[in-house]
């Protein structure tokens, strides 16, 4: 397989990161989230949020909507990733399929939003390691790090089993505890001086 070149990240974005909602997070579109990072730069934010699951469609309804037969492949489960163009789907996967149309975030990860990679996986092609998203978290130019210093989000390192685990609904936890935060502690102390 050919080396993938990847574009150096400028200091102070999080494309590659996780960004992990504050237990006091007001928004309830996003409280209690974690949300990859697929691109960030002074023009904006694109992510997917890695731990809610939709309950109205399942992978082969999504196939057999899309006139895309099944052959063998694994359970995915179809993720809410984000509140942007939830019509819309991403694949959010390892960095061993890459394509003319496929994103690469960085040497372990990449996000490839057509139909393509949707064929590849139900015919047992595709990317070692995928979830599959509905939609998206978008933020304009500034608006990301204006909820960061307003302590909306916390950052914390990605890794495949955070992104890919099965355990969607402790994902959270999780990753407070991957930067050894107590979540009790943080909630209790939350608003106080």
């Amino acid at each position: 397989m050919a080396r993938i070149e990847v574009p150096q990240i400028l200091d102070g974005y999080l494309a590659g990161q996780l960004l992990v909602a504050m237990p006091a997070m007001s928004d309830p579109r996003f409280e209690r989230t974690v949300i990859y990072m697929c691109a960030h730069s002074d023009g904006g934010a694109l992510g997917l949020v890695i731990n809610r699951l939709a309950d109205h469609i399942s992978f082969d309804d999504l196939l057999t909507q899309l006139n895309i037969p099944s052959g063998p492949h694994d359970n995915i489960r179809v993720h809410v990733g984000g509140p942007v163009e939830q019509a819309r789907g991403f694949v959010l996967h390892s960095a061993d399929y890459v394509k003319e149309n496929t994103l690469v975030v960085n040497a372990e990860i990449a996000l490839t939003a057509s139909v393509d990679v949707l064929a590849a996986i139900a015919g047992g092609n595709g990317p070692r390691r995928s979830l599959l998203a509905l939609g998206y978290a978008g933020w304009g130019p500034g608006q990301l790090e204006t909820e960061i210093q307003q302590n909306g989000w916390l950052q914390v390192p990605a890794d495949e089993d955070l992104l890919f685990g099965s355990h969607v609904e402790t994902k959270w936890t999780r990753a407070m505890r991957k930067i050894g935060l107590d979540i009790s502690a943080l909630a209790s102390t939350a608003g106080h001086a």
